[in-house]
C-alpha cells in the first residue's frame, strides 16, 4: 500500500505523462510544492514498488502497474472535486479534495462516484438539495 505522499508523487506523475513525454524532477517539485530531494526519495520509493522505471539523470517512466494506479489516483480526484462542488461546500475544492483522498476506502469513493452521477443526472434533485434548509429542521 502507498503512503499518502507516495500517492501524491504517482498522481503528479501520471498528470504530468498524460501532458508530456518528459517527466522532470523539478515539474513534480513545482507542482507538489516539495523540494527536489524530496521528489527523487519519493521516485525511488515508487520505483523499488514497481510503480515508474527511474534511473537518476534518465527520463521517468510509468511502468503498466503505475499507469494503472495513477490513472486511479487521478479519477479518485476528480471524483472528490466533483462531489466537493456539487454540494456546495464553502472552502478551497482542491484542497479539500486532497484532504480527503488519502483516507477514504475504495468502496467510499465508488459511493460518492455512484452519488455525483445520480446527481448530474438528476439535476432537478441537485436543485432541491442544494436548496435544503437544514436549519428549519433542527428548529423544529
Amino acid at each position: 500500500m502507498l503512503s499518502p505522499s507516495s500517492e501524491d508523487y504517482l498522481e503528479e506523475v501520471y498528470r504530468l505523462s498524460v501532458n508530456s513525454k518528459d517527466i522532470r524532477i523539478t515539474d513534480i517539485a513545482y507542482c507538489l510544492n516539495v523540494s527536489m530531494p524530496s521528489v527523487v526519495k519519493g521516485l525511488r520509493k515508487l520505483s523499488r514498488l514497481g510503480y515508474i522505471v527511474y534511473r537518476p539523470y534518465e527520463k521517468i517512466e510509468l511502468t503498466d502497474k503505475g499507469k494503472e494506479k495513477g490513472c486511479f489516483l487521478v479519477e479518485r480526484n476528480k471524483i472528490l472535486r466533483d462531489f466537493i462542488e456539487m454540494i456546495g461546500a464553502d472552502c478551497d475544492i482542491k484542497q479539500e479534495a486532497e484532504a480527503m483522498e488519502h483516507y477514504l476506502t475504495t468502496s467510499t469513493i465508488k459511493s460518492i462516484e455512484k452519488l455525483v452521477k445520480f446527481f448530474s443526472n438528476n439535476y432537478d434533485l441537485l436543485l432541491e438539495f442544494r436548496n435544503f434548509n437544514i436549519d428549519s429542521i433542527l428548529d423544529d
